[in-house]
C-alpha cells in the first residue's frame, strides 16, 4: 500500500487493476479526471511504491492508468516527469514502460518534441531509454500531421550525429523515418549505411530501406542473411533447415522493425512486477 494519498477521482485508479483484461485503454475522464487532476497523475505515474507493489495486487497497475490518464489529457507538464520514467527500461527491465511512455508522448503531441530530441542526444542516458525517446517522436508525427515534417526533421538531425550512437539507436531513428516515410531523408540515411553505423537487424540493409520507401523495386544485391548477423552462421543454417523441416515459410529472422508488427506484446504476457525487478532486500 502507497503511503500518498491520493484524492478522489484519482484514486480510483488505485482499483482498475491488470489492463491486460481490458479491451482497449478505459476513458479516464469518464471517471471524472480532468485537468486539475494532473499534479495528482503525474505523482502516481512516479510512485515508486506503486510501480514496486505486490505484483498480485491491484494498485501495481496505478501508474500505467496514471500516466495513460495523462496522455488522454494531453498533459503537457507531464512532459518532463514521465521522460524520467524511461531509465526503467534500463534499469529495470520495464517493457510497459517502453511500450506505454512513447504512445502517452504522442498524445500529449508537439509539445513533447523539445524535450524528447534533447533526451535522445543526451549519450548518458541508457539506451533503449533513447530509443523510446526516439519512438515517441515518431509516434508524434503519426498522431499529429501537422507536427511530422518537425518530427523528421528532428529525427534527421539525430540521426546526422550516427557517429556518436550505437548502432542500434542509429538503426531505431532509420526506423522512426521509414514509419513516417520521410523520403527527403534518404541521403543522410544511406550515408549512415554506407558508413556501417546501423544495426541491420532492425529495418534491414539500405536496398531494403529503398524497397520499404518506394525508392527502389527490387534488390540488386542477394537478400542477406540477417539470422546469421544475429546468432552466427553455423546455428542460422541449422534455424534454417529446421524451418524447411517444419515447412515454416515465413523466415524467422526478418528485420525486427517487420517482425514487431506482427508479434504480441511481452508486456500481454508478463506481469507488472516481475522477479528479475524487483528490490532486493
Amino acid at each position: 500500500m502507497t503511503t500518498t494519498s491520493y484524492p478522489p477521482p484519482v484514486d480510483k485508479l488505485l482499483t482498475q487493476g491488470d489492463p491486460r483484461n481490458m479491451i482497449g485503454w478505459p476513458d479516464y475522464v469518464a471517471l471524472g479526471l480532468g485537468l486539475e487532476h494532473i499534479p495528482d497523475l503525474i505523482c502516481m505515474a512516479l510512485d515508486e511504491e506503486l510501480h514496486w507493489a505486490d505484483s498480485e495486487s491491484l494498485e501495481v497497475w496505478s501508474p500505467i492508468h496514471a500516466w495513460r490518464a495523462l496522455g488522454q489529457l494531453r498533459a503537457e507538464s507531464a512532459v518532463e516527469p514521465l521522460l524520467g520514467l524511461l531509465h526503467r527500461i534500463d534499469d529495470d527491465q520495464d517493457d510497459w514502460v517502453g511500450e506505454e511512455i512513447p504512445e502517452v508522448m504522442g498524445m500529449i503531441g508537439p509539445a513533447a518534441i523539445p524535450a524528447l530530441a534533447a533526451y535522445v542526444a543526451d549519450s548518458s542516458r541508457g539506451l533503449w531509454a533513447r530509443v523510446a525517446a526516439s519512438a515517441s517522436l515518431t509516434e508524434i508525427g503519426q498522431r499529429h500531421p501537422a507536427s511530422r515534417a518537425d518530427c523528421v526533421a528532428t529525427l534527421t538531425r539525430l540521426l546526422e550525429q550516427y557517429q556518436d550512437h550505437d548502432e542500434t539507436l542509429n538503426a531505431e531513428l532509420v526506423a522512426g523515418l521509414i514509419e513516417l516515410h520521410a523520403v527527403e531523408s534518404a541521403p543522410v540515411m544511406e550515408r549512415v549505411f554506407a558508413a556501417r553505423r546501423v544495426d541491420n537487424s532492425v529495418s534491414g540493409d539500405w536496398e531494403d530501406v529503398q524497397i520499404e520507401m518506394g525508392l527502389r523495386q527490387a534488390r540488386e544485391t542477394p537478400q542477406p542473411n540477417y539470422a546469421a548477423d544475429i546468432v552466427g552462421p553455423e546455428l542460422a543454417a541449422n534455424l534454417e533447415t529446421l524451418g524447411q523441416r517444419l515447412r515454416i515459410v515465413e523466415p524467422q529472422f526478418q528485420p525486427k522493425r517487420t517482425r514487431a508488427k506482427k508479434r504480441d506484446k511481452r508486456k500481454q504476457q508478463e506481469p507488472r512486477s516481475k522477479k528479475s525487478r524487483k528490490k532486493q532486500g
